[in-house]
């Protein structure tokens, strides 16, 4: 697994650390006994403090995800369950990529458009018709 960390996003690098694996375990990149790199590995890879990578690793263990063997490293312990439908949602979200990318939209742009409307603070289309 290679991390990529952003230090411009304002999301703390341990964060950024536990997203990405979670991520990696939803989407099936990462399964049952695969293991993670080393604290040493990530931190050579990255930059970033090793205890920063182990403060990540332990939420992830926390949470159930992954546990820490002893002399041996960090596995993962458990997958998450992606949607019931994922070949379905995958097609419509690569349909609304490609009409907000004609639309001119760049990454950024669609990234606070989903969060906005994920956190719910978007405007619905009716309050958005009686803005007009």
């Amino acid at each position: 697994m290679i991390f990529r960390i952003d230090r411009r996003t304002g999301v703390s690098v341990h964060v950024q650390l536990v997203q990405q694996v979670r991520q990696a375990i939803r989407m099936g990149r990462l399964t049952s006994g695969d293991q993670l790199p080393t604290a040493r590995e990530v931190s050579e890879s990255t930059g970033i403090n090793p205890n920063t990578v182990l403060k990540a690793y332990r939420e992830l263990e926390t949470a159930g995800l992954v546990e820490a063997r002893q002399g041996a490293g960090t596995f993962v312990r458990r997958g998450l369950a992606p949607p019931a439908d994922d070949e379905a949602l995958r097609r419509e979200l690569a349909d609304w990529v490609a009409r907000a990318r004609e639309a001119g939209l760049d990454l950024a742009d669609m990234q606070a458009l989903v969060a906005d409307v994920t956190a719910g603070t978007a405007p619905t289309r009716e309050e958005a018709r009686r803005a007009d």
